[in-house]
C-alpha cells in the first residue's frame, strides 16, 4: 500500500510558537551557565504543580513551555556564530535535571529540544543561516523533533528529494515549528541515512500517543504523503553517528564533533535520574506520614524503609555518576586527534544504558515497600513508576543489546548496529 493510500487516526494540532519571545543578543551574552542552572531551578516548583495537567492533556502545559523558553535554555547549543551559548555539556545536564524533577514529560521533552538544536547544527550550513540568523536585535532558534523509525523515503529529484513516510516517537512536535524526519534512499549504494528538515505546517501530526507512562510528552506519529525537501536541508545521519556532520567542519569546538548516540543517550537519561532524584524525596516525605497497617507505628521508624530510601538515593547518585563520566568522556574524545572507536563508543552506550537501569531498580524498589496508596493516581510515585518503565524502553536503553555490542567490540568482532 502507497503511503498517501495509508488509512490514518486523526490528526492533532500542534501548538507551533509564534516567534515572538527570542532573548536579545545583550541578554544572551549576559546569560552564564550559573544563571541559566539558578533559572531552570526555580522552575521546578510549577513542573510540579502541572505535572498531573501535562500528563491530561498529552503535552507539555503551554505556559510552562513559556516559562522553560524565556530561560535562554534552548540557546545552550546553539553556534557562537549565530549569537548562540555553546555552553558545556557539564552545565546542560545541571540545567535540564530540575524541569526532570519537576516533571518527568516535560523535562524530557526540553532535553531532546535542547539536544535537537545540536543536531540541527550538523546541518549544511545554508540551511542553519536559514534557520538562525537574520534575527535582527533577538536570536532566533527552532524547536524540532527529530524521528527515526520507521524510515520514510526520499526520491532523488534535481535540487534535492521527495520524501513520504509515517514515523513514530515524535518528541518536542506538538511545541515545535520544524521537524527532522530520517529518510533511507531507495538503491543507493553508500545505504546513506538523510536526516531531512521541513516546516511542521507541512506535515500531519496523528494522534497515536496513548501510553501508560510519559503521558504527556505528546510524542505523536508523524506523517508526509509527499513533500519536497531541498538538497540543502538534508544531512547524512552516518556522519552524525561519527561526529563528523557540517558542525565539526564548521565550529571550532569538540561539543560538534561528539558522536550522535552517546549524546543522545545522555539526553534522554537525564530524565530518569531526574524521576528517581523526586522519588527518593517523594518516598521521604511519605515515610514521615505513612502508618503501618495494623500497628501505631511511622513507618520511618522502620529499618527496612530507611534502608531502602538510604540505598535507593545512592543508587540515583551512582547513576548520575555514569551519565556524566559518559557526556565528558564523549566531548574528551571528540577533541582528540582520532574519532572515537567502536570500543569507546560501545562502552559509553552500555555505561548510560546501566545508568537507566539502575534508576527504574531504584523507582521499583521505592514503590514496593510505599503500600497501596502509592498507586493512587493522585500518588507522584506512581507516576514515576510508569513514566521510568516506558522511559526505560527507549531502544538505546535496551540493555541486553547495549551489552552485547560491548561485548563484540572486546572481541575484536564488528558492530552488528548502528546504535552505539
Amino acid at each position: 500500500m502507497a503511503v498517501a493510500d495509508m488509512e490514518l487516526p486523526p490528526t492533532v494540532q500542534p501548538a507551533i510558537p509564534a516567534g515572538d519571545d527570542f532573548l536579545s543578543g545583550a541578554e544572551l551574552a549576559a546569560l552564564t551557565p550559573a544563571e541559566l542552572i539558578r533559572r531552570t531551578t526555580a522552575l521546578k516548583p510549577l513542573l510540579q504543580q502541572h505535572a498531573a495537567e501535562c500528563e491530561r492533556i498529552r503535552r507539555p502545559v503551554i505556559d510552562v513551555w513559556n516559562a522553560i523558553r524565556a530561560t535562554g535554555c534552548f540557546y545552550h547549543f546553539l553556534p557562537r556564530k549565530y549569537g548562540g551559548l555553546e555552553f558545556d555539556v557539564g552545565s546542560f545536564l545541571d540545567a535540564m535535571l530540575p524541569l526532570a524533577e519537576g516533571c518527568a514529560s516535560t523535562g524530557w521533552v526540553a532535553a531532546f529540544c535542547v539536544e535537537h538544536i545540536w543536531m540541527l547544527s550538523q546541518f549544511p550550513e545554508q540551511f542553519q543561516d536559514e534557520v538562525f540568523g537574520g534575527g535582527g536585535d533577538h536570536v532566533p532558534y527552532v524547536i524540532a523533533p527529530g524521528v527515526t523509525a520507521p524510515p520514510g523515503k526520499a526520491i532523488p529529484v534535481d535540487g534535492g528529494y521527495r520524501i513520504s513516510g509515517r514515523w513514530k516517537w515524535g518528541t518536542g512536535v506538538m511545541n515545535s515549528d520544524w521537524v527532522m524526519v530520517a529518510c533511507a534512499i531507495p538503491g543507493d549504494p553508500e545505504r546513506r541515512a538523510l536526516f531531512c528538515a521541513l516546516p511542521t505546517a507541512e506535515v500531519a501530526v496523528l494522534d497515536t500517543w496513548h501510553i501508560d507512562g510519559m503521558e504527556g510528552t505528546g510524542s505523536h506519529d508523524l506523517f508526509i504523503a509527499d513533500a519536497f525537501i531541498p538538497e540543502y536541508r538534508t544531512m547524512n545521519m552516518n556522519d552524525m553517528r561519527a561526529g563528523t556532520g557540517y558542525g565539526a567542519r564548521l565550529y571550532d569546538n569538540p561539543i560538534y564533533r561528539q558522536p550522535m548516540t552517546p549524546f543522545l543517550g545522555v539526553t534522554a537519561a537525564i530524565g530518569a535520574i531526574g524521576i528517581g532524584r523526586a522519588a527518593v524525596v517523594a518516598f521521604g516525605e511519605q515515610l514521615r506520614q505513612r502508618v503501618i497497617p495494623g500497628s501505631t507505628d511511622k513507618q520511618s521508624d522502620k529499618p527496612a524503609a530507611q534502608m531502602r530510601l538510604g540505598r535507593a538515593n545512592v543508587q540515583v547518585a551512582t547513576a548520575e555518576m555514569l551519565l556524566r563520566a559518559a557526556v565528558n568522556r564523549n566531548v574528551e574524545l571528540a577533541g582528540g586527534p582520532v574519532p572515537a572507536n567502536f570500543e569507546q563508543r560501545s562502552f559509553m552506550r552500555l555505561q548510560i544504558a546501566s545508568a537507566v537501569e539502575i534508576c527504574r531498580g531504584a523507582i521499583r524498589s521505592l514503590v514496593e515497600a510505599a503500600g497501596a496508596g502509592a498507586h493512587m493516581r493522585g500518588n507522584p510515585l506512581q507516576r514515576h513508576l510508569r513514566d521510568i518503565n516506558v522511559m526505560s524502553n527507549h531502544v538505546i536503553y535496551d540493555i541486553d543489546a547495549a551489552s552485547e555490542l560491548h561485548g563484540r567490540a572486546l572481541l575484536g568482532m564488528e558492530p552488528n548496529s548502528l546504535i552505539y
